[in-house]
């Protein structure tokens, strides 16, 4: 599985509909599973983004599949990336050793 965290904005609707938003949070958990995704963490965040998504996903096209379901809904925009660990870094890293 890889790793992806991803930064949330509400938009305007969801700022609208904010009393919904653990209720919603708690949607994108069940949506994921059929993705095949595990949600490791979503967070409420205080700056610049209003959350934060930590979930594994067995690829990225099931990654990019989930987030753009959650976009077409129109309460947040987000922005994600892949995440590596040490372990993935170290064999990222011995790639580099032509």
């Amino acid at each position: 599985m890889a790793t992806f965290v991803s930064t949330v904005k509400f938009t305007e609707q969801g700022v609208r509909g904010v009393q919904d938003t653990t209720k919603r949070a708690a949607a994108v958990r069940s949506l994921a599973k059929k993705f095949g995704i595990k949600v490791r963490d979503i967070y409420w965040t205080l700056g610049e983004n209003d959350g934060l998504l930590i979930l594994d996903a067995p690829d990225e096209e099931s990654a990019t599949a989930l987030m753009l379901h959650i976009g077409c809904q129109g309460n947040v925009k987000t922005s994600t990336v892949r995440a590596y660990n040490a372990a993935e870094m170290d064999k990222i890293l011995a790639k580099m050793e032509v």
